[in-house]
């Protein structure tokens, strides 16, 4: 038998792991061969249209929904809140119509009658007075280490300021939804679009009343989830009882309006904090009260993880959940992270201005203090990440960007993340022709999972990646975790490696066997099996050896083998320029120096910090969810009043990977979530850099930055 070596080979110029490969799926879906669960139309598919709440709170009184039932081309009406339900927020679904064409749908619900009983209600996410005045507050705990009160009288700055950053919704470039069909009465088919290919069969099955064995899920391709798709979800269902009731195929897919009001959020965070340091900068005391909402379910960022990655010996906090009636919160990229970030890293930087100081070399003094034990890492990437951007030459005390109305300014902030990886399943399979397949229940959220399982096992048997057919999906293939937490990437590398190494190890034992040469000499590589230096076969003539089916192996994970780990920091900082009249804030550069273990596809992982960088500006600057007081109304549910930015908002993003041979040792960590974290309370640092002046709540939107200058004024 082979000598078992599990651990990644070191990178060399002769691997394919660790370079920029292209993605093995990256035709399909500039092509639109792609097809998603939104493009499925199979024969005789019904399509769907949804009747809504209009109100943030209400009762159903009255719902007649007979007419709709004899509209022309609607087939089915299914109703999912009925009279007596209570509506909690704006964008309810409280029926759907299924027709022969879309317009005969939304026929349908104009058709349906219903009356409601409107109730009183709170939207208001940053007004805690208020919310405590009409009992809309959950007391969400406290806690104190150490003395707060002696080390604010010992310190030689203290600084007080408010801080806040808004709600966001899920905006998912393909809404929420699913095609189901039926075959027969027990055997359902859904093409669904999911984060959660394994795990949602059960979610279909118990409410049908089926086993969970006969339902079958796929989600070839998927437009975006961002911790928002895991579930079946009520309108999955819907779908399903539709098409069991038509006998036809039904697809219901979210109109955008109702995906940003009901697919999730990201819950909001104000604070008012205290923070103080002694005169060299070091932070000796934080006190802060942060408050905000998740929705009717009065939750916000949680207690324990503020001051955000910091860890001070004298330190109060206390939290305050606001209910009201808002769209329910998921998991959105990094969950509470760039809340608590934003929080955290904004006052520490006003402490730096107080002091006058460099916030370069506040954030320096108290590494120490990180909770994560990566001190030496983020050193070195804030070492880079100045490099980068000029730290040196460009950084000015707060509010000397310049004498024009242009204000230029530098700001920047930390942030960490776990990426352990998720339990998982493969299987390997080796045919007698060379070829290669991995089979997995897992899916590609557009971060290139394909193409990393396709790079692992190329690496492993030599081969190029165009050589390893993937497939992936379907939740009939060996069971995977959900994508969630960063954990795909080490939750797919690990099981992978194990099982093309265990088959490898098989084959190498038929070549020793059938050449002789010793097994333990063996190496795959440029598509041959060599032997000290000497080429033995060519890998067909190896896999020739195989007999007439192909070789399969399982792979399992995660496992304590060196080949996944957890664990990142990362370091963001910003160039600004901010227009003084009219409040425009205009990126210039911004830099990001992250590491994540061993890099499997340097070109998809830096693709990653791009694309958390750009989620990341746009929740600095423009986006955030509108409710309107007087009616309860999420006013800017559409795409052109829910401000996201466009290829001019950018500037110029640098993604530097910090890759020393510490970091490659470690495994494979997951990318997906961090670089998201920093960018909003590196941006806003830079802002107070650039005016002197803090706009303390974000997004920083033109008229929040005029606010902000007029109050101090």
């Amino acid at each position: 038998m082979a000598e078992r070596v599990v651990a990644w080979k070191p990178r060399d110029k002769n691997t394919v792991f660790g370079k920029e490969i292209d993605r093995i799926d990256g035709i399909e879906k500039a092509s639109g061969y792609a097809k998603y669960t939104a493009d499925i139309n199979t024969p005789g598919t019904l399509y769907c249209k949804l009747l809504t709440c209009p109100h943030a709170h209400a009762k159903v009184v009255h719902l007649d929904v007979s007419r709709a039932e004899r509209t022309p081309g609607v087939r089915a009406v299914e109703v999912l809140k009925p009279v007596g339900s209570e509506i909690q927020w704006d964008g309810t679904i409280v029926a759907v119509v299924a027709a022969d064409r879309p317009e005969y749908a939304e026929d349908g619900v104009r058709a349906i009658k219903v009356q409601y009983e409107v109730l009183e209600h709170f939207v208001d996410e940053e007004d805690l007075q208020t919310a405590k005045k009409l009992q809309r507050t959950k007391d969400l705990g406290e806690n104190t280490k150490g003395d707060v009160e002696a080390a604010l009288k010992q310190a030689k700055v203290v600084h007080r300021g408010y801080y806040g950053i808004h709600t966001i919704s899920h905006c998912c470039l393909e809404t929420h939804g699913a095609h189901c069909q039926w075959q027969g009465d027990d055997q359902l088919d859904v093409h669904l679009s999911t984060q959660n290919v394994s795990g949602t069969a059960g979610q279909f099955a118990g409410p049908l009343g089926l086993d969970a064995a006969n339902v079958s899920i796929t989600c070839h391709y998927i437009g975006g989830g961002f911790g928002s798709k895991f579930a079946a979800d009520e309108w999955g269902l819907a779908c399903a009882r539709l098409a069991k009731k038509t006998g036809r195929p039904v697809k219901l897919m979210l109109d955008r309006a109702t995906e940003l009001k009901i697919a999730g959020t990201r819950p909001s965070a104000f604070a008012q904090i205290t923070i103080a340091a002694d005169a060299s900068g070091r932070v000796i005391a934080w006190d802060s009260h942060h408050w905000g909402t998740s929705g009717i379910a009065g939750g916000t960022v949680r207690l324990s993880q503020i001051p955000y990655i910091f860890d001070f010996e004298n330190r109060r906090r206390r939290a305050t959940g606001l209910v009201t009636n808002c769209g329910p919160n998921r998991a959105w990229r990094a969950p509470n992270h760039p809340q608590l970030c934003a929080l955290t890293d904004t006052a520490l930087d006003d402490l730096a201005a107080k002091l006058g100081m460099d916030s370069y070399d506040v954030f320096m003094k108290n590494l120490d203090r990180v909770s994560n034990d990566k001190q030496d890492v983020y050193r070195e990437e804030m070492r880079i990440a100045a490099e980068l951007i000029g730290w040196k030459d460009k950084w000015h005390p707060h509010g000397k960007g310049g004498r024009g109305p242009i204000k230029r300014g530098l700001g920047m902030a930390l942030h960490t993340w776990g990426g352990r990886a998720h339990a998982a399943t493969c299987l390997v399979r080796v045919h007698p022709d060379g070829t290669v397949e991995s089979l997995a229940g897992s899916q590609d959220l557009g971060t290139g999972t394909r193409t990393v399982i396709a790079v692992v096992l190329a690496e492993t048997f030599g081969l190029d990646v165009k050589d390893v057919r993937v497939r992936i999906g379907e939740n009939k293939y060996p069971r995977s975790g959900p994508s969630g937490g960063s954990t795909t990437v080490g939750g797919v590398s690990g099981p992978n490696r194990r099982a093309g190494l265990e088959a490898l190890w098989k084959i190498f034992d038929l070549v020793a066997k059938e050449y002789g040469v010793d097994a333990n000499s063996l190496e795959a590589r440029d598509k041959k099996i060599w032997s000290n230096g000497k080429v033995v076969c060519s890998w067909k003539d190896a896999c020739r050896l195989i007999g007439p089916m192909p070789l399969e192996v399982q792979g399992t994970g995660p496992k304590k083998d060196g080949l996944t780990s957890d664990g990142v920091g990362g370091v963001q900082m910003a160039d600004v320029s901010v227009d003084s009249e009219t409040g425009v804030i205009r990126i210039n550069k911004l830099v990001c120096v992250q590491d994540c273990g061993a890099i499997v596809d340097l070109k998809t992982a830096k693709s990653q910090v791009y694309g958390g960088m750009i989620m990341g500006i746009a929740y600095a600057l423009t986006e955030e969810r509108i409710m309107d007081n007087a009616t309860g109304r999420f006013i800017n549910a559409d795409l052109e009043n829910y401000k996201l930015p466009r290829i001019g908002d950018i500037g110029e993003l640098v993604a530097e990977m910090y890759q020393p041979d510490s970091e490659y040792r470690r495994g494979v960590v997951g990318l997906g979530e961090p670089p998201v974290i920093s960018t909003g309370a590196a941006i806003s640092n830079a802002v107070a850099n650039a005016l002197g002046v803090r706009v303390s709540v974000l997004p920083m939107t033109p008229q929040r930055v005029l606010a902000a200058l007029q109050a101090t004024s």
